[in-house]
């Protein structure tokens, strides 16, 4: 499941003309960067959240016969939360990932689920290095890499091991069924918090940088950090 119905404000100064995970990188949709790893890595069904700007979303995948892809459409904005609750009943998978659709960096899916297992985790969190960075989700892990902190775009002070949450999850199905909060809610600040205060959240490290598009400079920086054929 992608993540690809944000409105894309900060970014719509300099992408106006469509949604922001369509915004090009050396002419190729920022989209297909993703999907074209998750295919590399033997993912064959994919649904696609899409709100504003979804036209060309569906427009772009609906013919496509790479994968199974698969809409689910917001008529109005429902936050990162409620469109995982949304798009639920698509799932045919326990548990099934879920994606960033503004972001990336390089996880080895087979191996992340193979930790999420291994920990009988309900919700796992890929993490990386803050590499100073405080302008995404900061977390902090314990030694058995049970989370035990996530503040969403929080300033990082005095963490022993500073993380930074790379927007890519795995999921128990069971889970959305729980979320009751009304739409739009928000995974990072609604139900997030609740399940590491839980114990029930692990986060799976990763060395890479994760790169995203969300701002104008950031959208610049991935440019020159993804290459022409990633």
């Amino acid at each position: 499941m992608i993540l690809a119905g944000g409105l894309g404000t900060r970014l719509r100064e300099i992408v106006s003309d469509r949604p922001k995970p369509m915004a090009a990188i050396h002419g190729r949709p920022f989209l297909d960067i993703l999907i074209s790893d998750l295919l590399r890595q033997g993912l064959r069904r994919i649904i696609l959240c899409v709100g504003h700007g979804r036209d060309q979303v569906i427009a772009h995948y609906r013919d496509r016969r790479d994968a199974d892809y698969l809409f689910s459409e917001e008529e109005t904005p429902l936050g990162t939360g409620g469109a995982v609750r949304h798009a639920a009943g698509l799932v045919s998978s326990d548990p099934f990932l879920v994606l960033n659709g503004d972001s990336w960096c390089a996880v080895d899916y087979a191996r992340f689920l193979e930790f999420h297992v291994e920990k009988h985790a309900e919700f796992s969190i890929v993490v990386a290095a803050a590499r100073g960075r405080a302008d995404g989700g900061t977390v902090e892990l314990a030694d058995n890499a049970r989370i035990t902190r996530f503040r969403e775009k929080a300033a990082i002070s005095g963490a022993a091991r500073p993380y930074i949450n790379a927007g890519v999850y795995l999921l128990r199905k069971s889970l959305t069924a729980t979320w009751q909060q009304p739409a739009p809610f928000s995974l990072e600040h609604n139900i997030l918090p609740g399940l590491v205060e839980g114990g029930r959240c692990y986060g799976y490290t990763v060395e890479g940088e994760v790169v995203d598009i969300g701002t104008p400079e950031r959208y610049a920086a991935a440019q020159a950090k993804l290459a022409p054929h990633s």
